[in-house]
């Protein structure tokens, strides 16, 4: 079975996720943020990844922390579910439209992290959270899951529209990416023979 299991706690926060990468989509997320439950929901709901998500951070001071780590200890699950990446497909794109928005996001289970974050908000909060943590969530994400990952607003004004599209194109390229080919199941998809980690991969 392809799962992970995190237990990050720092004097900032304190965080437990469970993650199932040939689940059905089904969650349970509570970060004390509301907004960002709704996304992380998304995230799971059209990734297929059955994903909890416990976490307990100093909101008294501000959201940037729980933002963080969350995608820190969700990008090491993930991480971890994958295991030594064999036989998956590697690579997803995704367009998710919604509404007036459109937003491409693509991936590359590389070893080798990187975001290029092409995405722009015209208010500086989203409900309860700060519009700027969201490319930062994606950033500890990456960083931490050990991913090559674009995200492109296309077009969009609304606010909600836009990162709500961003974190669904994330999901359906994730589920693309970390499928099983069944003409190389037994085989890493790499000519350096293995992926992440430290040796990265091409």
């Amino acid at each position: 079975m392809r799962t992970g299991s995190v237990q990050r706690s720092t004097k900032e926060t304190s965080i437990a996720v469970e993650l199932d990468l040939d689940g059905t989509g089904v969650y349970e997320i509570a970060t004390g943020i509301g907004f960002l439950d709704h996304m992380l929901e998304q995230l799971s709901r059209h990734s297929l990844i059955d994903l909890k998500v416990k976490a307990e951070g100093d909101l008294h001071i501000d959201q940037h922390h729980t933002t963080e780590d969350s995608g820190i200890a969700i990008g090491e699950a993930f991480s971890q579910a994958l295991g030594t990446r064999k036989g998956i497909t590697r690579y997803g794109t995704a367009y998710a439209p919604m509404d007036e928005t459109l937003t491409r996001v693509a991936v590359d289970i590389s070893g080798r992290p990187y975001l290029v974050w092409k995405t722009e908000f015209s208010q500086p909060r989203l409900g309860d959270m700060d519009a700027e943590l969201f490319e930062h969530w994606f950033h500890s994400f990456a960083g931490s899951a050990g991913i090559t990952l674009h995200c492109e607003t296309l077009y969009g004004r609304n606010n909600h529209h836009i990162v709500e599209s961003a974190f669904k194109a994330l999901a359906r390229a994730l589920r693309q990416a970390v499928e099983i080919d069944p003409r190389k199941a037994d085989s890493i998809p790499s000519t350096k023979g293995v992926l992440g980690g430290a040796a990265g991969g091409a």
